[in-house]
């Protein structure tokens, strides 16, 4: 035995080690590494039991990348963890400086307490880049984010509403019939077939038991199934993003929009099956129909704010390309609640015309003040009492967007798509 080198068990696979302990440990640990590596789907679910547990969950699916102008749905979610730790009192000391056991405390007296999980602090490091390397990152679609959303987060599955032919899709059955030739042979209408041929030939006499052996089989009497294109019947969503975008929702409250219509969006996409199309509104005292969510996203501009050009604008676009008669509509506001209150009538009006073509209108107030208190857009709805006269389509939901949380945003959007 070499000199200073014990015996030990190797706790992996049981046989004798003369590794020093150091060492053996070092061994043990690369080798068992890989134990350590987990998806993401099976790290969500011990979070999920983690809460259940009655614990803090741990994972947060972290910020989302903007989509790019050329239109690709990718959108990058980062996951990150929030890792329990020590926190150590770096308050400057007094002149005359305690040793221990010199205080007046009682054994066991607390005299010094910090949550281990700080509310509301970020770190200073780094975020994703811009460019387009992707290896710290968990690349996925907005297909892929919806599915995440609905499972993790526990959000309602949808009620669809509608079908209508996908002129891009078919399906290949066997269906048809023919005579003769096909692919696959219909033993029950070739019987069916074989017995009338015989009946008219008269090998089937009336109440005798038939002989098999003198039955005529002609090769037309074989019927075949053969493939044929079917088309294919499917819902397809469409999806009204409307916002504010005037100057007093610079900053945190379109932060909250548009993360919430990120969300939903994705949200959508998983479950119509990447069947969604989406329209982007914008407005001011006037409303515009931008392109794209890059163009959505980044707009801005300093003027006032009327909310019912933007429903307007909505109902218009639905009734020129009749959308209402084959695909299901979702309408989507986020606006911090400020409005000219001449326009109330009018703002009403056309929430209650467009709520005979939606299966939703969620309308999200983030607000930009310190306070609680409602807003003007709050003010109208609550007033007009369209929430109970149209509680099956219209919801609305409020957060403060300047200390808005990721919760916060799920549990809007809970509201959004509740039956």
């Amino acid at each position: 035995m070499k000199e200073g080198r014990k015996k030990n068990i190797d706790r992996l696979n049981g046989k004798d080690s003369y590794l020093r302990l150091e060492e053996l440990f070092l061994y043990n640990s690369s080798a068992a590494s890989y134990v350590s590596l987990q998806t993401l789907d099976e790290l969500m679910a011990r979070d999920n039991q983690r809460e259940e547990d009655g614990f803090e969950r741990k994972i947060k699916l972290g910020k989302i990348v903007r989509p790019s102008k050329n239109g690709s749905d990718e959108i990058i979610i980062v996951p990150s963890t929030i890792e329990t730790k020590f926190y150590h009192d770096n308050a400057p000391n007094n002149e005359e400086e305690e040793f221990g056991g010199t205080g007046t405390e009682e054994e066991g007296t607390v005299i010094g307490e910090k949550s281990n999980n700080p509310k509301n602090e970020e770190g200073t490091g780094q975020g994703p880049g811009d460019g387009a390397e992707k290896g710290h990152d968990l690349n996925s679609d907005a297909y892929n984010l919806g599915k995440v959303l609905t499972e993790y987060f526990n959000l309602p599955r949808l009620k669809k509403k509608g079908m209508k032919k996908s002129l891009s899709q078919y399906n290949y059955e066997l269906t048809d019939l023919n005579k003769g030739f096909g692919q696959l042979i219909d033993k029950k209408q070739t019987l069916k077939r074989i017995i009338k041929t015989n009946i008219l030939l008269n090998n089937i006499p009336d109440k005798t038991k038939p002989d098999l052996s003198s039955f005529i089989h002609s090769p037309q009497d074989t019927v075949y199934k053969i493939l044929s294109r079917e088309i294919s019947y499917e819902t397809e969503a469409i999806v009204f993003f409307v916002r504010d975008y005037s100057g007093s929702m610079q900053g945190s409250p379109s932060e909250a929009v548009l993360t919430q219509h990120l969300f939903l969006y994705s949200w959508l996409m998983y479950q119509y099956d990447k069947k969604v199309k989406t329209r982007f509104i914008l407005h001011d005292t006037q409303a515009i129909e931008v392109e794209d969510f890059n163009t959505y996203y980044r707009s801005n501009v300093a003027g006032g704010t009327k909310i019912f050009p933007a429903f307007e604008l909505v109902n218009s676009i639905i009734e020129n390309e009749q959308l209402h008669l084959s695909k299901n509509i979702y309408v989507f506001y986020g606006s911090d609640g400020d409005d000219w209150k001449d326009n109330k009538n009018n703002l009403v009006g056309e929430i209650k015309k467009l709520s005979k073509y939606a299966n939703r209108i969620g309308i999200f107030v983030a607000r930009n003040s310190g306070n609680d208190n409602p807003t003007s857009l709050e003010t109208t709805i609550e007033e007009s009492n369209i929430l109970s006269e149209l509680h099956d389509t219209l919801k609305i939901t409020q957060i403060n967007s300047r200390n808005f949380t990721e919760n916060q945003i799920i549990e809007s959007i809970k509201l959004f798509l509740t039956v």
